[in-house]
């Protein structure tokens, strides 16, 4: 999941609405974008040699299959979120591709995980949603074993990500009921903070934290950035409310907008992200 903005009706409406849809429609695109972070969760796990794992915010799933791929009929990997169409499309992947990956449709916030199921907790993009963090984490620690490893991949601060508010920033003066960010609110910058994330994780029980910075090339074709910037973020999800005029100016606009990251028929930016790891304490909490 990656949302620009904590909407007044909350993530699990966000989700399960238009912007939910919208990334199911768009997955090969946003899979395709965000392989480098996958492929980096899945070298994670296998560094680990962990064999039963849980990603959170899994979404469509690319990830949690990506893991259940590599660790096969040696262990299982599950993936939690809270969008009903996203866990849709994963389940339906998982059963054509006959991958023995399992979903849940749950908020990790509070969902009551067996505990000291899991040897390692992952996620690309999906924690930065939770309205209490803390909470969030301190559940995620329960569901892991004793020394289980923590590892999640995150977005650090929007100066440093010009690509992912070019769209809004574009479109800001043709568009003014787009809502502002809110620094630490749930959405995509919610962890742009380093400092911020190692006294959550500490605060809710997590040790050896580790917050690396990591910068990623990625990629997508140029025929799928109209998708990108209509259907997907900000601008996405509030463009079907205007006029057909407006509508057009802003697609001109924003399109234009993006000039400098077009390569011929890719688009690359740089991802500047916080790859974050921790470790379950060995002895359990009573927290």
């Amino acid at each position: 999941m990656a949302s620009g903005h904590q909407p007044p009706e909350g993530q699990a409406a966000l989700w399960n609405g238009p912007a939910g849809q919208a990334w199911v429609d768009s997955r090969d695109l946003l899979e395709g974008m965000f392989k480098p972070f996958e492929d980096l969760l899945v070298e994670a796990v296998q560094a680990r040699g962990a064999r039963q794992v849980l990603d959170v915010g899994c979404g469509t799933g690319s990830t949690t299959l990506a893991v259940a791929r590599r660790l096969g009929a040696q262990g299982h990997c599950v993936g939690i979120d809270i969008s009903a169409p996203m866990l849709a499309a994963a389940r339906a992947r998982a059963e054509a591709e006959h991958v023995a990956a399992s979903f849940i449709e749950a908020n990790a916030e509070h969902h009551a995980f067996e505990r000291g199921r899991f040897d390692m907790v992952i996620s690309r993009f999906g924690v930065m949603f939770f309205d209490d963090a803390v909470q969030a984490f301190v559940n995620l620690r329960r569901s892991a074993r004793e020394n289980a490893g923590l590892s999640f991949v995150v977005w650090r601060s929007p100066s440093e990500n010009p690509f992912m508010t070019t769209a809004e920033r574009a479109a800001a003066p043709l568009l003014p009921n787009m809502p502002a960010r809110q620094p630490n609110a749930p959405g995509q910058f919610a962890f742009a903070d380093g400092d911020r994330v190692h006294r959550i994780l500490e605060q809710s029980g997590w040790m050896d934290i580790g917050i690396h910075p990591i910068d990623a090339t990625c990629t997508l074709p140029e025929q799928g950035l109209l998708q990108y910037v209509t259907r997907l973020g900000p601008v996405g999800r509030v463009l079907h409310e205007a006029d057909e005029r407006t509508r057009t100016r802003v697609i001109e606009t924003v399109r234009a907008a993006f000039n400098p990251y077009v390569h011929g028929d890719e688009v690359r930016f740089t991802a500047a992200c916080w790859r974050v790891e921790a470790r379950a304490p060995a002895e359990a909490l009573s927290a």
